[in-house]
Order: C-alpha cells, then structure tokens, then sequence
C-alpha cells in the first residue's frame, strides 16, 4: 500500500499536480456540505484553503531542495539557520483568522459558525497533508471531517433532545405574556435556573426579548415545551438556543 503512494512523495511536475488536485477536490466536496447549508465559507472558500495548505508544503519541499543543492554553496556563505517547516505552521495560523470571520452572535444570543470554522482550519490541515504527499493521513483526515459534519450533527442532535437542560429563546408581546409564559413553565414541573430578558432592543420594537436556561423533567423532552409554548397567547418567537 505504501509503496502505490510513493509517487506522490517525489517532487515533480505529476505529484505536485495531483497533489494540488487532490487536496482542491477533497476540500470542495467538504465545502459543499456547508454550501449546502448557506453557509459564509462554502465551496470555494474550502477549495481554496486546500489548494493553499498545499501549496505552501510543496514550497517548503522546494525550498529545502533548493538549499540542499544548487544553492547549498550560497547558503552556507550565509550562514543563516533557515526552517522550511515554519511555512506549514502560519498556514494554521492564518486560516484562524479567516475562520474567526465565519463565526457570529445572532440576535437570539446564539454563536453561529463554529462548525465552519472548525471545518476550514481542518480542511486547511488536510491540504497540508496532500502537499506534504501524506496521502494515507490525507484520505482518513477527508474521510473523518466528512463524517463529522454529515453524521455527528444527527447524533448531536438526538442525544440534545433527550438532555434535561435547555436554552429557550423567547419574543412575547409585553412583559405580562412573558410572566404568563413563566408560570406555565413552573406549572409544568419545569425548574428555572435563570432568565435574562434582552434590554438593548430598538425603540420602536415593542416586544419583549429573553433568553430562559430551564431543566426539564424526565417525562418531558425539548421538542414537546417547544410546541407547547408556541400555542400560548403574546408568544411571538420561541426556539431553542
């Protein structure tokens, strides 16, 4: 098995290609899961962080080439300690600021992205693994980071469901339908822990914002208080955070 990826190893005009290749589509096929999904970073964001990552060790490869033999005499003259590595290395640290720009606070105090942005630092990794010519780590890193954002979020999703705590995010008409939503909570054998009712809101918006951390009882699951909230009087939005 290692011996039919060696060509990828060598540093040619052939590896370098399928290299580069190889890393743009496995990042545009994870791109398009979250293009899919409308979000910021989609599929030419991810094949483009690939085809970077790649590139940057292939560059690497090169230069450390470079300084071993046609220009080991210069370099030596020099005498300069020179890591070619340290390329890789601000790969990671640059797509963390072009991920951080895919993550955002939305108006229900809930922090979108994160999985984008995840994916994009990962993806990045794994483009430095094809132009390293890693094409094992490559293949099982493409592999995990597909499973991770198609699979896990269904998993997250049922294990979230059955959790006794819960994070509701509520809009009512005023500030008495919002007392009324309250006491059906604590009818219902529903323990409060907290609740923090938005102030910054523009004057001309008369509803009332908040943002309950409850704990539910063992009979009761998320989907169920969801529905049953909503039917109540003055209740305008209700999602679970």
């Amino acid at each position: 098995m290692e011996d039919s990826f060696q060509i990828f190893r060598e540093l040619n005009l052939f590896s370098m290609a399928a290299r580069i290749l190889l890393a743009m589509l496995m990042g545009g096929v994870i791109g398009l899961e979250r293009e899919r999904k409308g979000r910021a970073a989609g599929f030419r964001t991810y094949m483009l962080v690939a085809l970077g990552a790649a590139v940057t060790v292939i560059l690497s490869q090169y230069l450390d080439l470079m300084l071993s033999t046609f220009m080991a005499d210069a370099y030596a003259i020099v005498k300069c300690r020179t890591d070619v590595v340290r390329l890789g290395t601000q790969v990671i640290s640059g797509t963390g600021f072009l991920a951080a720009g895919t993550v955002l606070v939305t108006g229900k105090q809930e922090v979108k992205g994160l999985t984008t942005a995840a994916g994009l630092w990962a993806s990045a990794c794994m483009g430095l693994a094809a132009g390293a010519g890693f094409i094992e780590c490559l293949f099982v890193s493409f592999v995990l980071i597909v499973l991770s954002i198609r699979v896990l979020p269904t998993i997250e999703t049922i294990i979230l469901n059955k959790s006794r705590n819960m994070l509701i995010y509520l809009e009512t008409e005023n500030i008495v339908q919002l007392s009324s939503v309250v006491n059906f909570i604590k009818r219902e054998d529903i323990r409060v822990f907290s609740l923090e009712i938005e102030k910054d809101k523009p004057e001309q918006m008369n509803s009332i914002s908040a943002i309950l951390d409850v704990r539910l009882p063992i009979h009761l699951y998320h989907a169920e208080l969801i529905a049953a909230l909503s039917t109540l009087d003055g209740v305008i939005t209700i999602d679970e955070v």
